[in-house]
């Protein structure tokens, strides 16, 4: 673990593995607000890159602001362009992750020329507005590997409710199979562990009023000329293919990886899959 100054001096955390070569990926997690310790090597791609996974303030081993204000979105874009600094680079490579992809999205629109290549996983589409409708969600929870499965009749009845805006925090819970390629142990172990990593107050105060000009996104974005991945989960209820797929159509160079049985992880589905398709896109 290595630290550098935010703008205003909250002292950051970032986490360096992978070859000492090569131009390294700056990975952005998601959440959102979640300790980037869940990248987990991201399915053995620090073995082929080198992966730095940044600690968002308060979150890992960051220390927490003074203004929480500052969990902000949009406000933390000056985190990434301070880590690119610290790290003596010209441009970056940057990975973000389902929440995490709004960070790297903003991060692009407002600093196009530091952007080498952008790898958006499975990513939230807050920053770029984006809707995924309730049937988009519902199919994608559909899938024959999980309809036999003896939660699957609870939990797309949470998926139901939730599609028709109904529901609770407990019916969020019931969906969290939907999130995962395969409901197993080591799912659910996952999914625990995301509660105890994520920082609730950061959480909601990342997406706050005025952290998201769409239009403005979009726009910067549709000059972006610089190679673009989007991952997708086949079985991803969170976002699914047509949202991934409306995503990619966002930029004039991009593209578009589907992994058939997976979820909103995939380096957790196919972990050789996820590492070579990453690796041979950045390469």
């Amino acid at each position: 673990m290595a630290t550098f100054p935010a703008p205003d001096g909250t002292v950051l955390a970032y986490h360096e593995s992978g070859s000492a070569t090569g131009a390294p990926l700056i990975c952005l997690p998601g959440g959102p607000m979640q300790d980037s310790v869940y990248f987990d090597g991201l399915g053995g791609l620090a073995a082929r890159r080198r992966v730095i996974r940044l600690d968002l303030r308060g979150t890992g081993a960051s220390a927490v602001p003074e203004d929480a204000s500052s969990y902000r979105c949009d406000r933390l874009v000056g985190d990434v362009e301070a880590l690119r600094v610290h790290l003596g680079l010209d441009t970056i490579d940057v990975l973000g992750h389902s929440a995490g992809a709004n960070l790297a999205a903003l991060y692009t629109a407002r600093h196009p020329e530091r952007v080498a290549r952008l790898v958006l996983v499975t990513p939230g589409t807050a920053a770029v507005g984006l809707d995924t409708t309730g049937e988009e969600r519902l199919a994608a929870a559909r899938r024959p590997w999980r309809e036999g499965e003896p939660w699957f009749a609870g939990a797309y009845a949470a998926l139901e409710d939730l599609a028709a805006g109904r529901g609770g925090p407990d019916t969020f819970q019931a969906v969290a199979p939907f999130f995962h390629g395969t409901w197993d142990e080591a799912a659910r172990r996952r999914h625990a562990d995301g509660h105890r990593q994520r920082n609730g107050e950061a959480a909601g105060v990342y997406g706050g009023e005025g952290a998201f000009e769409p239009a403005a996104t979009r726009a910067a974005f549709a000059e972006f000329g610089r190679p673009v991945l989007v991952v997708a989960g086949e079985g991803d209820a969170n976002t699914p293919v047509p949202t991934a797929t409306a995503y990619a159509g966002l930029f004039p160079v991009s593209t578009l990886a589907v992994l058939a049985g997976a979820g909103h992880f995939p380096w957790h589905d196919d972990a050789e899959w996820f590492a070579k398709t990453v690796d041979a896109f950045l390469s």
